[in-house]
């Protein structure tokens, strides 16, 4: 896999432990350590993955992810001590692709690193959409090719896994979807992550949602079904 990853820390020990990791898996990596450092090397090298902190001198990741989304949709993994589900629901509304809590685990994180570039690579190698497609449903407009999305006729702000999810969504209305297959299908079959990952982007969609929210119903057991009503 002949990838660059660039890892945004502060801590020059944790940098040094997560390039051995990814030595390991025949990756290449560049390191920054702190947030205006991060923004230089990402528009100098463009990396193929950011793992980014949050808490750093200068520019925090939030401030770098949203300058990284503003030039590239690359994955972006946030790899803090910032634990609360707020600090993590913020990190994906900003664009992040993952999100792991310190301390962690040097494997599952080069394994969630590699799934990430695997899923990024097929998205790129898929055909395009063709121009204009989209999908209505009620008063839910969809722009798949321009990736927007209208409801009740005023635009939603979604970031790139809050948009795949919602189309999902729309193309498997009044069906009892389980977490894994969501997994499986909006963050791809190899994610090494867990359901929780799905709960999260749950509660953001119903957020965003407003007063549709309920167009996401819960099974208890089984995941969740979307539903729109009039």
């Amino acid at each position: 896999m002949n990838k660059t990853v660039l890892i945004v820390e502060d801590e020059a020990k944790l940098r040094e432990l997560i390039a051995d990791y990814l030595d390991a898996e025949g990756l290449a990596w560049l390191e920054a350590a702190n947030g205006d450092e991060a923004v230089a090397v990402f528009r100098e090298a463009s990396p193929d993955l950011v793992i980014l902190d949050i808490l750093m001198p200068g520019l925090d990741g939030y401030d770098v992810c949203e300058a990284i989304r503003k030039q590239s949709d690359v994955p972006v993994l946030f790899l803090t001590a910032k634990s609360e589900e707020e600090d993590e629901l913020l990190g994906y509304d900003l664009g992040a692709d993952d999100y792991m809590t310190k301390p962690f685990s040097p494997k599952l994180l080069a394994a969630k690193v590699k799934a990430l570039l695997r899923r990024s690579e097929t998205v790129r190698s898929e055909p395009p959409e063709t121009e204009g497609a989209c999908i209505v449903a009620g008063c839910l407009r969809i722009d798949v090719s321009g990736r927007e999305v209208v409801l009740d006729g005023t635009p939603l702000s979604m970031s790139p896994k809050e948009f795949d999810l919602l189309r999902y969504f729309a193309d498997h209305r009044n069906i009892v979807l389980s977490r894994d297959r969501i997994l499986e299908h909006v963050w791809g079959y190899d994610y090494e992550g867990d359901s929780r990952t799905v709960d999260t982007h749950v509660k953001r969609l119903r957020q965003k949602l407003g007063a549709r929210a309920d167009w996401i119903s819960t099974l208890r057991g089984n995941g969740y079904r979307f539903t729109v009503t009039p």
